[in-house]
């Protein structure tokens, strides 16, 4: 879009006069007609007496002030007075606390310096380290080959447990830091259901999408899922497990505006989250054309659709497509769908959760091809 330039012009200003100038120049105002004089006027012989400093001359403080727009003359300025040194004792600053602050020692990170909050960047997978906990998270988490593994903490109740997962998972992993309950808690999100496991590691590596499909037989059939903008690590984790559940091959996200890699999500996703491909595309548009382009068709549930999801026939290759609870699919993502469709649902509650929706859908579709 162009943008226009408009040039601000400077108001112009009324040239001043110096006092005496003008006057110099003629012998007074023109003269109305009727030969009056107008009021006010001065004669020649005042005029004089003024210039040569007679009795009506005027003073510098009585001088006429400036007109808008106009600098004051140097004889219209007023000097500030001078400031005066304060007299009054001063106060000592370290015995006045004007605002009753907090301590440092008083904030919840010095009281608990190994807490560490859930990871919430743009970009989920990067160098960061979050905290996974319950069982069926860490037991996928130590199976995954994948993910790597920087501590594992257990209470006394759990350790045996922690040990048995440690052992079958076949593969080098540091040992055990036997920890109290609220030990545990101290290092994990407030409220955090940790079932007296937690194991710090490293987000898992990215997964392109160019490489997802080259993993994916081309002649075989292939169901995936598709979350525009989800947010809700809730709601994403249980799309992942029931994604685990009914055999898809991979699950897309948005890089901005998603669900992130976090402990709240695996938990939620009960161990999918180290067994479902999660992928995350920069544009979901140009990720749908790359799907197209390898053979899937694209179908996006939406509410307002004509078609249900039983009366739609599925091909062999297909990405159902969801979009946040609410807003639904954004515009482009319905544009570049290959047919919406709808649940069966009727009122007055016509509309599901977005993971409920998409256990539904998965099972019709894991249905057909079985």
């Amino acid at each position: 879009m162009t943008q226009r330039k408009f040039s601000q012009r400077n108001p112009k200003r009324s040239p001043q006069r110096s006092p005496g100038k003008s006057e110099s120049r003629h012998s007074g105002p023109p003269k109305k007609s009727g030969g009056q004089k107008s009021v006010g006027q001065k004669s020649g012989g005042q005029k004089s007496a003024e210039r040569q400093g007679g009795p009506h001359k005027r003073t510098s403080g009585l001088q006429k002030p400036a007109a808008r727009g106009q600098r004051p003359i140097a004889s219209q300025r007023q000097e500030a007075p001078a400031r005066q040194p304060s007299t009054a004792p001063r106060r000592n600053p370290v015995s006045v606390r004007p605002l009753d602050l907090p301590r440092p020692e008083d904030h919840p990170a010095a009281r608990h310096p190994d807490r560490r909050p859930e990871r919430h960047t743009d970009r989920p997978g990067g160098a960061n380290q979050l905290w996974l906990y319950g069982q069926h998270a860490v037991a996928a988490a130590l199976a995954n080959s994948k993910r790597r593994i920087l501590a594992l903490t257990a209470t006394h109740e759990s350790a045996a447990g922690l040990e048995r997962m440690r052992r079958d998972a076949a593969r080098e992993l540091p040992p055990i830091e036997t920890l109290s309950r609220e030990a545990i808690e101290a290092r994990l999100p407030a409220g955090a259901p940790h079932q007296g496991l937690a194991v710090r590691c490293a987000p898992l590596p990215e997964i392109a999408l160019a490489d997802l499909l080259a993993e994916l037989d081309p002649a075989a059939p292939a169901v995936l899922v598709g979350l525009d903008q989800v947010t809700d690590p809730q709601n994403a984790g249980a799309v992942l497990r029931s994604a685990a559940a009914f055999g898809a091959h991979g699950v897309i996200l948005t890089e901005r505006h998603a669900a992130p890699e976090t402990g709240t999500l695996a938990r939620a996703a009960s161990g999918a989250l180290d067994v479902v491909p999660l992928v995350r595309v920069g544009n979901l548009a140009r990720a749908i054309d790359e799907l197209k382009a390898a053979g899937f068709w694209i179908f996006g549930l939406a509410g307002d659709a004509d078609s249900t999801l039983g009366e739609t026939e599925l091909p062999a290759r297909i990405v159902l497509m969801l979009g946040a609870e609410g807003s639904g699919l954004r515009r482009l993502t319905r544009e570049r769908c290959d047919g919406l469709i709808r649940l069966p649902t009727r009122p007055p509650i016509d509309q599901l959760n977005v993971s409920n929706a998409a256990a539904i859908a998965l099972y019709e579709a894991n249905r057909r091809r079985f």
